[in-house]
């Protein structure tokens, strides 16, 4: 597997899908950088096409940077013309995983797994409006205030900050 040595070297994408109570399902595009742990975006919408997660990764390029590599399954949207256009524009390397290998993309499948368990459900969300407050507050607390031991038992947040700091002195 391969392990990033810093940040914004390689980011990895993935959706879950969750049901609002009176049954209209919605998704969630799950944005992480594999070397921080950071989640940098969870993107809650009723559909999300390669247009949609192109902008997404326009704005979290905005914020931080734009990474080398992203990694992903084969889904159409994640296979669009859309996303083909945006990395011959940006030139950012896309790397698809073989079909029915998430172990690939180990860095999303292990945070999406939290995600999940933590908060898809544990929550019942009356309306999307809802889910997406409660997404972001978990977001919040998972990249700021919970320590990971593959971190040295920092947050996401501190350890990119170290990182960054790092960096700098260097």
């Amino acid at each position: 597997m391969f392990v990033p040595d810093r940040a914004n070297a390689r980011w990895s994408l993935d959706f879950r899908s969750d049901t609002i109570t009176d049954g209209r399902r919605f998704r969630v595009l799950a944005i992480v950088d594999d070397y921080t742990r950071e989640c940098l975006a969870l993107v809650a919408d009723t559909s999300l096409s390669g247009l949609r997660v192109a902008r997404e990764l326009n704005g979290v390029i905005r914020l931080r940077g734009r990474p080398d590599t992203v990694v992903s399954d084969n889904g159409t949207e994640l296979t669009s013309m859309a996303i083909l256009r945006w990395c011959r524009e940006t030139g950012v390397e896309w790397h698809y995983i073989a079909p029915g290998k998430p172990t690939q993309n180990a860095f999303v499948e292990s945070f999406n797994g939290r995600f999940r368990d933590e908060c898809l459900n544990d929550t019942l969300f009356s309306t999307l409006a809802e889910a997406r407050s409660a997404i972001t507050s978990w977001k919040e607390g998972y990249n700021r205030h919970r320590p990971h031991s593959a971190l040295g038992h920092m947050t996401p947040a501190e350890f990119a900050l170290k990182s960054m700091l790092e960096k700098q002195a260097a």
